[in-house]
C-alpha cells in the first residue's frame, strides 16, 4: 500500500472528519489515478485511507478514517447497503430517489440515482472511476431487477483528468422511464436529461410550492429556468390559473408541455417561452406584467469559489428583476445550486437585489435538497442547493 505523508498541522481537517485533502497539504508520496493509499500525519500517525487523484487540487478523498479498515469489495458493499437502507428508513418512494450522495454516504465523488427500473451512476472522481465496474456489479447484486446506466459526463471530471463517458453498464434497452412524484407523472430520459435525468433534489421544494399556491390561492405564476416543468406542474396542481414557463432549451420546453398534458392539465393555461430568462424578465417589466409568484431556479453559475464574484452579479440581477414583477404580497422562491455560493452569501445577494428593486420582503422559509441528499455535518461543501422563500410587503 502506498503512503501519503502530510505536512505538519495539515492533519487537522482530517481529525475533524473532513473528507478532502488538498494538494498543498501533501509533503510526500503519491499513487496512480484513483488508487487507494494510506494517509499519515507528519509524525507518522495513520489517519485513514483515501483515493488518490494526481490531477486534481483535491488530491485525496477519504474512504475511511479507521486505520484498521480494509478497503475491499466488502467495504464498498457495506457502504452501498447502508446508503440504500438509509433511504428506505426515510419512507421515500424508492422508485425515484437518490441512493448514494457522494461524501455524505462515504463514497466521495459517487452519485447513484434510481428511476424505476434504471439506476444511474455518476463517477465524478478518480477513486470512483477506478472501482466503477465493481460498484456496478454490487448494485446489481443489491438491486437485481434494475438496469444500470452511467452518466459520467459532468464537466467536473475534467479536473480529475477524466474524460466524459455515458452508456449502459448493466442491461440495455430504452433509456426513458416514467416516474411519479407527489401524484404527478414525469417521463425521464436518463441518457439525455440534465444531471442523471431529473432534478430529484427539488422534490420537497416542488411539494412545498404546490402547497403554497393552494393555500395562498395564487393565480398567476412565472417559472424561470423551468426545464421540464417540475415547478410548473406543482403550480398547476396547486390550482394556479396561468403558469408561464421560461427556458432557453426548446427540447426541455417540449418535454414540459408534454408533462402538462400527461397530467391532464390544459396547455392553454401553461404557456411556454423559449427565451433567455434575463431578457424575458426585462421585457415583462417593460410591459407591466405582474405575477403572484415567481420561481427562479437557474443552473449552476459558480461551480467553485473562484467564480463567485461573477455569479453573484448574475444572481443579483435576476432576483432584482423578479422582485419588480411581483404583485404586492407576492412570493419569490429563489435558488442557487452553485457550490461556490454559500447560504450566507446567497442571502446577502438576494437582500442586495431587494434593496436595488426598492422592495421589502420577509424570509418565510429556507430551502435545501431533500432528505435523500444528506448533508454531512463535517462537510459543509455538500450544501450545494440553497433556496429562500420570500414574501414581499
Amino acid at each position: 500500500m502506498k503512503v501519503i505523508r502530510l505536512h505538519e498541522g495539515k492533519e487537522r481537517a482530517l481529525l475533524r472528519r473532513h473528507p478532502w485533502v488538498f494538494a498543498g497539504a501533501i509533503a510526500r508520496g503519491g499513487g496512480d489515478l484513483g488508487e487507494t493509499v494510506r494517509v499519515d500525519a507528519s509524525d507518522g500517525r495513520v489517519l485513514g485511507w483515501a483515493a488518490f487523484s494526481p490531477n486534481s487540487q483535491i488530491r485525496l478523498r477519504m474512504w475511511s478514517f479507521d486505520a484498521e479498515q480494509r478497503i475491499d469489495r466488502d467495504f464498498f458493499r457495506r457502504r452501498l447497503q447502508t446508503a440504500i437502507a438509509r433511504r428506505a428508513r426515510l419512507g421515500l418512494d424508492m422508485q425515484a430517489v437518490r441512493l448514494v450522495h457522494g461524501e455524505s454516504d462515504g463514497l466521495p465523488g459517487c452519485i447513484v440515482d434510481r428511476y424505476g427500473d434504471i439506476v444511474v451512476i455518476q463517477a465524478l472522481a478518480a477513486g470512483i472511476e477506478r472501482i466503477k465496474p465493481m460498484l456496478a456489479e454490487l448494485l446489481h447484486e443489491l438491486l437485481p431487477r434494475v438496469r444500470i446506466y452511467e452518466r459520467s459526463d459532468a464537466g467536473v471530471r475534467g479536473l480529475e483528468g477524466l474524460q466524459p463517458v455515458s452508456g449502459w453498464l448493466q442491461g440495455e434497452g430504452q433509456t426513458r422511464v416514467d416516474i411519479t412524484e407527489g401524484g404527478l407523472r414525469y417521463s425521464v430520459d436518463v441518457a439525455t436529461g440534465h444531471k442523471t435525468g431529473f432534478y430529484l433534489d427539488q422534490r420537497d421544494n416542488r411539494a412545498r410550492f404546490a402547497a403554497l399556491v393552494r393555500e395562498q390561492r395564487l393565480r398567476k405564476v412565472l417559472n424561470c429556468y423551468g426545464y421540464t416543468g417540475g415547478f410548473t406542474l406543482a403550480a398547476l396542481a396547486g390550482g394556479a390559473q396561468e403558469v408561464t414557463t421560461v427556458d432557453s432549451s426548446a427540447p426541455a420546453l417540449a418535454q414540459a408541455e408534454a408533462h402538462v398534458r400527461l397530467n391532464g392539465f390544459d396547455t392553454a393555461h401553461a404557456p411556454m417561452l423559449d427565451a433567455d430568462v434575463n431578457a424575458t424578465l426585462r421585457s415583462l417589466r417593460e410591459t407591466g406584467r405582474r405575477f403572484d409568484a415567481i420561481v427562479l431556479d437557474p443552473p449552476k453559475l459558480a461551480p467553485t469559489a473562484a467564480a463567485a464574484a461573477r455569479a453573484s452579479r448574475a444572481y443579483k440581477d435576476i432576483n432584482r428583476l423578479a422582485l419588480t414583477l411581483l404583485e404586492p404580497g407576492g412570493w419569490l422562491f429563489t435558488f442557487s445550486c452553485s457550490g461556490g455560493i454559500d447560504a450566507t452569501l446567497f442571502q446577502s445577494i438576494v437582500a442586495g437585489a431587494a434593496l436595488d428593486a426598492g422592495v421589502q420582503a420577509d424570509i418565510v422559509a429556507r430551502a435545501a435538497a431533500g432528505a435523500d441528499h444528506p448533508l454531512l455535518l463535517s462537510f459543509p461543501e455538500g450544501e450545494y442547493l440553497k433556496g429562500l422563500l420570500l414574501q414581499t410587503r
